[in-house]
């Protein structure tokens, strides 16, 4: 089937293919203008003439996790001077400013925490509401998900009903990366795998909770992958239409462990790249999710002008902060002013519209929406960083500072390849080791769990212990020749 063919069929409403598509991922000259022209089409056709936004805040309020994710420069792990957890009264004083600089949403996601409360988020949700109930909250991936449910014991779907009774509204379709297992294994072993991903998002639908939908690109996978990436996504939707809108996000090289302990992986997509991917994720979807978002962090104000021609009709949101991307070295910023995006769309010849989370038109920039005449509290800041504060500020802010869990626990080593409050050191980590004065042994008493049974209990692979991995926790030390030893908890066991 030639090129032209499939974009001729897919204007005349046929659905195609990932193997339909798999030409056009390296179109370039005139092939490359009618892919482009055609997603402009279909885009008017399913989604319309308006450029939408969303005024919103992010807050990511934990850098610390128990994942090795090797493309994340956001985290830090339980023993780095860097790490922080903002406290409840931060977050609500954030989220309350946000809404006074007139945001409508607060995104919250952040690190998986070591020794997590499984209803912190659900608290977290209440926390937000009680103080803003009109701030719609957009919260926790489907890695957050699982995780919070594992802590709390529950169910995903009993985690997610109790998070959208807390006043959760919908969730960020994030951790999806590519949904295919042999990638995900190699830029971050002990992921949330592509089938557990399916079944969070699923379930969300189920229960009501909207999400968006994600592919990080530009590093190990193939065309062909990102294409099925795609058709998994679509055939989802037709299941449950639960997606508000695909945002394809470039893989951001310059500060991610990826770039230099993988062999193979690419800086990024080139400007082409974008392009393209941008205009086939609207040939491949735009029938079943309308909207398809361009990430400005990723890409940049002037590219976005561009790739609204390519396919795209929304520019995401104002942000006010973005800690993960620019900890990757993304330099397009933390902020954009609602102004600055009713320009990217002008410039473009379209016109821009204020919305909801969920897609219902707030304002129409050029005076036929309601209270278009209401300024913008957020386009008089002149300095995002100076008003909201930064990423690198947070990480060597003391009233922040992650602490350790100390008292009458200690980590101790145990030999071999050891999980240690999530992070996993060799037999040879001096930080682990438990010594003892006038020559006392360290009685301890290991519980090892297979990974078979983890997975049993719903524990997936690099959560909590599995074979090669212990996680003990010392409770005093016993005189040398005592005989006698104190039992000791896995660490996150469930």
């Amino acid at each position: 089937m030639s090129s032209r063919w499939v974009l001729d069929a897919t204007l005349a409403g046929r659905r195609p293919s990932w193997r339909d598509l798999l030409p056009l991922a390296d179109a370039t000259g005139a092939d490359l203008h009618a892919l482009c022209a055609t997603a402009d089409a279909l885009r008017a056709r399913q989604a319309g003439e308006l450029v939408t936004y969303v005024v919103n805040r992010n807050i990511n309020f934990t850098n610390v996790c128990i994942k090795k994710c090797k493309f994340c420069a956001f985290s830090r792990g339980v023993r780095s001077d860097e790490g922080y957890v903002l406290d409840d009264a931060e977050i609500v004083r954030r989220a309350v400013e946000a809404q006074a600089f007139g945001a409508t949403e607060v995104c919250l996601q952040a690190g998986l925490i070591p020794g997590l409360d499984g209803l912190r988020y659900v608290e977290l949700v209440r926390a937000v509401k009680r103080a803003a109930p009109e701030l719609h909250v957009h919260a926790f991936s489907p890695e957050e998900v699982k995780y919070g449910a594992h802590r709390a014991r529950l169910s995903i779907r009993e985690y997610l009903q109790a998070l959208r009774e807390a006043g959760l509204g919908s969730l960020p379709g994030t951790s999806a990366e590519i949904l295919d297992d042999a990638i995900r294994d190699r830029i971050a072993p002990g992921r949330i795998t592509t089938a557990e991903w399916l079944d969070v998002i699923r379930t969300a639908h189920e229960v009501g909770l909207r999400t968006t939908a994600t592919m990080m690109y530009g590093h190990l996978e193939s065309a062909a992958d990102r294409l099925r990436h795609m058709e998994l996504l679509r055939d989802l939707q037709r299941d449950t239409g639960g997606f508000t809108e695909f945002v394809p996000l470039s893989f951001v090289h310059t500060e991610a462990p990826l770039f230099a302990a993988e062999p193979g992986v690419r800086p990024g997509p080139g400007g082409l790249d974008v392009v393209r991917t941008h205009a086939l994720a609207r040939v491949m979807l735009g029938a079943d999710i309308p909207n398809l978002q361009v990430s400005w962090v990723k890409e940049g104000l002037r590219a976005s002008e561009h790739l609204l021609a390519c396919g795209v009709n929304d520019l995401g949101g104002t942000l006010m902060n973005e800690s993960i991307s620019t900890s990757a070295g993304a330099a397009h910023g933390q902020a954009a002013t609602p102004a600055a995006l009713r320009g990217v769309a002008g410039a473009a010849g379209r016109v821009a519209a204020e919305r909801t989370t969920l897609y219902r038109i707030v304002r129409v920039a050029d005076g036929d929406g309601p209270g278009d005449d209401r300024g913008d509290p957020l386009d008089a800041v002149d300095d995002a960083a100076a008003t909201f504060g930064t990423y690198r500020a947070l990480t060597r802010d003391p009233r922040f500072r992650f602490q350790r869990r100390r008292g009458g626990e200690q980590l101790v080593e145990v030999g071999g390849q050891v999980e240690v409050e999530g992070e996993a050191v060799g037999a040879d980590h001096r930080g682990a080791q438990a010594g003892g004065a006038g020559g006392g042994e360290v009685a301890r008493e290991a519980v090892a769990v297979a990974e078979a049974g983890g997975e049993r209990r719903g524990q997936a692979h690099g959560e909590g212990v599995g074979p090669e991995l212990v996680a003990i926790r010392r409770k005093h030390e016993v005189g040398a020749g005592q005989g006698r030893a104190e039992r000791v908890d896995v660490v996150g066991r469930q």
